[in-house]
């Protein structure tokens, strides 16, 4: 009963801490392996006009959240005027709003985002689009019949909406243009107005067609402008085309900004309006681009992260949190190998001294006071003090050795030794006086082993708690600790066999087996 218990216990500290995790990579973004530096576009959208004498109400279209593209971060500059973000079909909508106006005004929308590389993109609520088709436009005889024609030999080349709509853009695009294309374009004169007539002959194709407006993200750009592109519903997803090309897919950098179903801007009391992008280009750690998601999604997770703690006591913590880890590690090496050690946390410690001395030079130093310091316990054994005196009197001894070996060692330019004062002192004397005793009742041969199990726990604990992957996981999700917590319960229940055991019973298992 009490196996299930621990069982369930433990299963409840995995199911929850692996929620949280779960939550905190796929929701704010947080790596859950160390990674470089993320590239961050900064656009800025400056809207700009000539205040006439009244109220002045002005409307931008914003980018939703793009499928390739994670906004990380929006703000808007609008000084006097009043904002409002409204979502209008499936775009959202800046607004702002002044009473009275004169002169030139300026209007920021400022964003930050980066690539999208996690599952979940939790883009705001939006209305559900319904694709329905435009009513056909009544045309002249004349571009009625170049229509038709067009139509009927495209459809002959096609199979589908995608290879009927790339058909129809060769055919726009071609170097010499047959009879029915020239006329079609003869008052043709700009991008936009060739998307407008592409819409419509799609239309009469039965096929829905829009217009959207995309910008191109480029290092450096000043003053930028949106690109429209042309879109067709397949009957389940929208394709993109460049109407100037066949290309039937977005750039890698390019995001969706509008779609046609509303302008891309409106100015009520204003004129000789302007609307430019500028453009620019930074990196960022992953950490803070996940602070800054969360404050936008309103998440108050980081805020009770270790992260809003200050930085001196952030480095604390990420000593501390290592320590659950190396008394696992010696968990499992004392109770499922049996390796045999002076005490439970002496190792851990030591372990932690490692982090400044080094491992080589923490061994060879280590093993240099212990040695010295086990030779003059010997002395003092022979002058029969008590207990308390005896261990101050090591402890004194050991303090009197660190001095020495620092200084000594400085002289010789072995600025390693300078680091031995960040041995646990109080710890040395306990294992120089552990040692003896056991030296004592069970021979040099115990106390050795012992000695020696405990300087390679002390190492191997070096190396998981100064593994820069494991302190970046368990600092960024401490929650981890509870799975560490959940396996030391589980490894709590075990009393089988120890491997060194099975070593020594080797003959008697042999004996048994046939």
């Amino acid at each position: 009963m009490k196996n299930l218990h621990v069982k369930l216990l433990s299963l409840g500290l995995i199911l929850f801490a692996a929620g949280l995790i779960f939550h905190k990579t796929s929701h704010l973004g947080l790596p859950l392996l160390p990674s470089e530096d993320i590239d961050v576009w900064s656009v800025e959208a400056r809207l700009a006009f000539t205040a006439k004498k009244g109220s002045i109400k002005a409307q931008l279209a914003l980018p939703s959240l793009p499928s390739d593209y994670m906004i990380v971060d929006e703000n808007y500059v609008s000084g006097k005027y009043g904002l409002a973000v409204t979502h209008e079909n499936n775009n959202r909508v800046a607004e702002w709003a002044v009473r009275q106006g004169s002169g030139e005004q300026v209007l920021y929308y400022h964003l930050q985002l980066t690539q999208n590389n996690q599952n979940d993109t939790t883009p705001p609520k939006q209305v559900t689009e319904k694709v329905t088709l435009a009513d056909p436009q009544q045309h002249s005889e004349n571009m009625t019949s170049a229509i038709s024609t067009l139509l009927e030999e495209v459809r002959q080349k096609s199979a589908d909406t995608k290879t009927f709509t790339r058909e129809l853009l060769l055919r726009f695009n071609a170097e010499t243009a047959d009879e029915n294309i020239q006329l079609l374009l003869r008052d043709v004169r700009t991008k936009k107005e060739r998307i407008e007539l592409l819409k419509i002959i799609l239309t009469d194709a039965l096929i829905p067609a829009r217009a959207i407006n995309v910008l191109l993200l480029k290092e450096g750009v000043r003053h930028g402008k949106l690109t429209p592109w042309l879109q067709v519903h397949d009957g389940e997803k929208w394709i993109s085309f460049d109407p100037t090309d066949v290309k039937s897919s977005l750039p890698k950098n390019a995001m969706l900004w509008q779609t046609d179903n509303q302008p891309i801007f409106t100015i009520d009391g204003g004129k000789n309006i302007s609307l430019d992008f500028a453009i620019s280009r930074h990196t960022q750690e992953p950490i803070r681009l996940a602070e800054q998601r969360a404050r936008k999604m309103d998440s108050r997770t980081m805020e009770f992260s270790l992260f809003s703690l200050p930085i001196q006591t952030q480095n604390v913590y990420r000593i501390l949190l290592m320590v659950p880890l190396g008394a696992l590690l010696i968990v499992v090496l004392r109770n499922l190998i049996g390796i045999k050690t002076f005490g439970t946390f002496m190792p851990i410690l030591i372990a932690l001294a490692f982090r400044e001395t080094e491992l080589l030079w923490g061994v060879i130093l280590f093993t240099f006071i212990v040695a010295l310091g086990l030779t003059i316990r010997f002395y003092l054994e022979y002058l029969q003090l008590l207990l308390v005196p005896r261990l101050s009197a090591v402890l004194t001894i050991v303090i009197i050795l660190m001095t020495f070996t620092t200084v000594f060692s400085h002289k010789l330019g072995f600025e390693q030794g300078l680091s031995i004062a960040l041995f646990p002192m109080v710890i040395l004397a306990m294992t120089i006086e552990r040692m003896s005793l056991i030296w004592e009742e069970h021979g040099p041969s115990e106390a050795l082993q012992q000695g020696i199990g405990s300087l390679l726990v002390a190492a191997l604990g070096f190396l998981v708690m100064s593994n820069d992957i494991l302190n970046h996981m368990i600092f960024v999700f401490p929650e981890i600790l509870l799975i560490i917590l959940a396996i030391t319960l589980i490894l709590g229940r075990y009393t089988g066999y120890r491997l060194t055991e099975l070593w020594r019973f080797r003959a008697t298992l042999s004996k048994d087996g046939h």
